[in-house]
């Protein structure tokens, strides 16, 4: 069974129909005892770095989390979703992140409009990696977003080109995330989660 991480932050009801549409089963839950047998864990989150790490740290799942990760189970965060798993951001002060992934969570301080908000390209930095191979380079996702994980490219499988290059599509050993909402890319975003389906299957 795959869960999506119940910490009171995010719509939880949008993913879980995205993934179902793709095959996906899923459930929400905060039980810890659903956590630990999950196959995968899916980790969304809308709203401000601050106030999401503050309820994930309240909801007492983190240790699960960490111990999921350790036993190269995989995990899928989704657009404020994957930058909690990098190890700090600097929306509304300084506030540690999970630490999964190395790099810093910071504004997108660019002449462009802000929010990055509405459709954007992917560019492939891995043409190969399993999560795009029913996807192409410049198809469109749907992005939403002041801020974005600033960090090498080692980890990036994928960004996009909004005046500087943010991370798209992130992969590290069982850990995938994407900065965008797949479950509201339409035909690509659905196309990235079957190709995660495969991951977890």
């Amino acid at each position: 069974m795959n869960v999506i991480l119940d910490y009171d932050v995010g719509n939880l009801d949008s993913v879980k129909r995205g993934f179902e549409r793709v095959g996906i089963k899923s459930v929400i839950s905060k039980d810890p005892i659903i956590i630990q047998a999950a196959t995968a864990l899916i980790l969304p989150g809308v709203g401000a770095f601050n106030e999401a790490m503050k309820s994930l740290r309240q909801s007492g799942l983190i240790p699960y989390i960490f111990e999921h990760i350790k036993q190269n189970k995989p995990l899928l965060g989704i657009c404020l979703g994957m930058q909690l798993l990098y190890e700090a951001s600097e929306e509304n002060g300084y506030t540690e992140g999970l630490g999964l992934l190395k790099g810093t969570i910071k504004p997108l301080n660019i002449r462009l409009k802000v929010p990055h908000m509405g459709w954007n390209q992917l560019i492939f930095q891995k043409p190969d990696h399993t999560l795009l191979k029913y996807i192409q380079e410049h198809d469109y996702v749907y992005f939403v977003h002041a801020y974005y994980a600033a960090t090498n490219l080692d980890d990036v499988i994928a960004y996009a080109d909004y005046e500087t290059k943010i991370p798209a599509i992130v992969a590290k050993g069982p850990i995938y995330a994407t900065q965008f909402h797949p479950e509201k890319s339409a035909a690509v975003g659905l196309k990235i989660l079957q190709a995660f389906k495969e991951v977890i299957s």
